[in-house]
């Protein structure tokens, strides 16, 4: 019989967070870096890049692999014969760990959560509470499985009651594209089938915590229906050509997760939720010999790729950017940003579009005349830093508040990741701007290009503030051109049906 102390608990759960925010897992590294190795698309090969260079540096620099540093899952399994020695509930321990993990001052973790999600949402500023999932099993030990979800993959979760006589992998083939760029490919795909709507949902999420394996599952064959299924799904959402960021390429998923359980003779609940290319989870085990000890993976495992801007990348100064330079972009155009931008999301939107459609004048020192946007909430920097991880967030959230962003306004470009809508994209045509992508799972490489950082409005939104950065090189890729050329049409369009096969498992 385990006796489990709390306090052995509370630092697991922090140090699992802490781990995650910084180390890939070695399954995820080895099939990024197949993935690149295989890809044949210079767009798609040049994010992969990105991706595998910034989950390296934050790998060395125990800083986190994405701005968004998600919301925490964790599935527990409690043995019948564990005894404890705490004074807090089971969920309030965990909340304390999540709590300690996103506030440590050697590396502080984004506050994502929001609490009044219908009304209020008012940032609770320590990421809690988490969502737990809790069973009762046999045993003495307790076995626990975090994850941090980025809410980029979390929207695009997709759940339907089909009838009985459906196609599964039909379904999830009309689905994925619905889902876009916002996921930021390359990842993975959980489905669940069966139970009920609630139970396919968790069989979902539950499926992306099993480890990639999908090449040495094609290398031995399949030896079951659900194995079948997977590779059959695999290899089609492949075929589409979506690619790493939607830009176009061979790797849309690295692997396809499947569970299923029992259902009532008239349903066929099906559930699918992707994991992106900053997915973070990792198991352990609490046995009562104190805190679990998770082992750092082995710098060796990463591969020898090295980003650096592609020679014919066009330098760009955003300080006197004119009209006539936007309009001189081409869609798939790699860009270095150097100079001054402004950063926005969803609560800043909302602020500043409902000010200027009442005539009323912007916070003071707030001018977007003739400025670029950056779409991104960073975390907060640590010893030197002037900013921390700052990706871009998805950018068809602020599809909404475009017309008035640049007809009012008077915003001359934007920056964020994944496609744009098509009313998005008319209006960009409509005022001869242009939208830049950056790569979604890069946020450390991107935070090292830049230089300074000031809140500018709305402090109290937190990492939702809007900022001026100063950059220097700052990698883009052109999505949407002046007259409303999408780089996410074209690309998938190219590649569409060429995918090379599965990947090649090493003697």
């Amino acid at each position: 019989m385990s006796l489990i102390r709390e306090d052995d608990l509370i630092a697991s759960v922090a140090d699992a967070l802490q781990y995650i925010s910084y180390y890939h897992s070695p399954d995820f590294i080895r099939a990024m870096g197949r993935a690149y190795e295989l890809e044949r698309s210079p767009a798609a090969r040049d994010a992969i890049a990105q991706i595998l260079t910034n989950s390296r540096l934050c790998a060395l620099g125990h800083r986190p692999i994405c701005q968004d540093t998600g919301i925490v899952c964790v599935f527990v399994k409690v043995g019948m014969e564990v005894r404890w020695e705490a004074r807090r509930d089971l969920e309030a321990m965990i909340n304390e760990g999540v709590r300690r993990a996103y506030l440590d001052p050697g590396n502080k973790l984004r506050a994502s959560i929001v609490a009044d999600p219908a009304f209020a949402r008012t940032n609770t500023r320590d990421n809690t509470p988490a969502v737990i999932h809790t069973e009762i099993v046999a045993g003495d030990r307790v076995e626990i499985t975090v994850a941090a979800k980025g809410g980029g993959s979390e929207n695009k979760a997709m759940f339907e009651m089909l009838n009985p006589s459906d196609d599964v992998a039909d379904w999830v083939l009309a689905r994925v594209p619905e889902m876009g760029a916002g996921w930021c490919p390359p990842g993975m795909l959980g489905i669940g089938i069966g139970g009920t709507a609630e139970k396919a949902v968790l069989l979902a999420k539950k499926a992306l915590m099993e480890p990639i394996d999908i090449a040495e599952l094609a290398a031995r064959g399949a030896r079951t229906p659900i194995e079948e299924l997977r590779l059959e799904i695999y290899r089609r959402v492949n075929e589409l050509g979506i690619g790493a960021q939607g830009l176009g390429g061979l790797s849309t998923v690295l692997d396809v997760k499947i569970l299923d359980y029992p259902t009532h003779a008239a349903s066929l609940p099906v559930a699918v939720i992707p994991n992106c290319a900053a997915t973070r989870h990792v198991h352990f085990t609490l046995d009562g010999s104190g805190p679990a000890r998770i082992e750092p993976p082995d710098l060796s495992l990463w591969p020898e790729v090295a980003w650096s801007a592609d020679a014919n990348a066009r330098r760009v100064s955003l300080d006197g950017l004119t009209p006539e330079q936007v309009a001189s972009w081409k869609a798939g155009d790699r860009l270095l940003l150097s100079g001054k931008l402004l950063t926005g999301r969803d609560a800043a939107h909302k602020r500043i579009c409902a000010l200027l459609d009442q005539g009323k004048p912007l916070p003071e020192g707030l001018d977007f005349h003739g400025r670029v946007i950056y779409y991104v909430g960073p975390v907060d920097p640590v010893g030197d830093e002037v900013v921390g991880p700052a990706g871009p967030t998805t950018a068809n959230r602020m599809d909404r508040f475009t017309e008035t962003m640049l007809g009012k306004a008077g915003l001359l470009a934007m920056v964020g990741k994944a496609e744009r809508g098509p009313e998005a994209v008319a209006t960009i045509a409509k005022h001869r701007s242009a939208y830049l992508i950056a790569v979604g799972g890069a946020a450390y490489l991107v935070a090292n290009a830049i230089r300074s950082s000031r809140v500018v409005a709305f402090p109290e939104l937190g990492m939702e503030a809007v900022y001026e950065f100063e950059v220097r090189d700052m990698p883009v890729t052109v999505a949407v051109t002046s007259d409303g050329q999408s780089v996410h049409e074209q690309g998938p369009t190219r590649w569409r049906g060429q995918f090379a096969g599965f990947p090649i498992v090493a003697e």
